[in-house]
C-alpha cells in the first residue's frame, strides 16, 4: 500500500508534545514581545492547528519581517536543489520562540566595547579576536618513589601448571 504525501505525513514524533508537557499554551507565549528584525526559532505546537508551519520549517531559525496581531512573518532559508532560497512565511505566535542564536555574539560585542573603552583610557593595546583553545603547557612529573629510582616492570614468564 503506498504511503501518504500529506502536509503532516511522517510527523509522528515531530508534532507530538513531550512527556508531561501537554495542556494549553501558556499566556506568556501570547504576550511575547517580538519586533521586526528579531531572530526566532520556528517550533510547531501540535495542539494549535491554526497557523501551523509546514513540517520543513519546524526547528528552523529565521528573522521576523512582519508582525500582525496574531502572527509573525519570518524569513527562512530553504535549500532547494543545491541553492538556498529565502522563503517568507507567516506563522502564528504559538509556533514561534525567541532564538538564543545571537545571545553569545551580543554578549561578546558588549565585552569588546568595554575592553576598547578601557584600552583607550589606559593606552594599552588589547586583542579582541577570539582564539581557539590552546594546548596545555608541558611539565615534568616528579620521580616515583622516595629515592627517585625508576622501577622497570617485567611480565612474568608463562608457566603451564596443569
Amino acid at each position: 500500500m503506498p504511503h501518504s504525501f500529506g502536509t503532516r505525513a511522517r510527523t509522528r514524533h515531530m508534532f507530538a508534545k513531550k512527556f508531561r508537557q501537554h495542556g494549553p499554551v501558556k499566556l506568556s507565549q501570547y504576550l511575547m514581545a517580538i519586533k521586526v528584525g528579531d531572530y526566532v526559532d520556528i517550533f510547531a505546537d501540535p495542539s494549535i492547528h491554526k497557523g501551523m508551519p509546514h513540517k520543513h520549517y519546524h526547528g528552523r531559525t529565521g528573522i521576523v519581517f512582519n508582525v500582525t496581531k496574531s502572527a509573525v512573518g519570518v524569513r527562512v532559508n530553504k535549500p532547494v536543489n543545491g541553492r538556498i532560497i529565502e522563503k517568507r512565511i507567516h506563522v502564528r505566535i504559538e509556533h514561534v520562540r525567541k532564538s538564543n542564536c545571537q545571545k553569545e555574539i551580543l554578549a561578546r560585542k558588549v565585552a569588546n566595547e568595554a575592553a576598547k573603552a578601557e584600552a583607550a583610557k589606559t593606552g594599552v593595546q588589547v586583542n579582541l579576536k577570539r582564539t581557539p583553545k590552546l594546548p596545555k603547557d608541558g611539565y615534568f612529573l616528579a620521580a616515583a618513589g622516595e629515592t627517585g629510582e625508576i622501577t622497570t616492570i617485567q611480565p612474568l614468564p608463562f608457566s603451564d601448571l596443569v
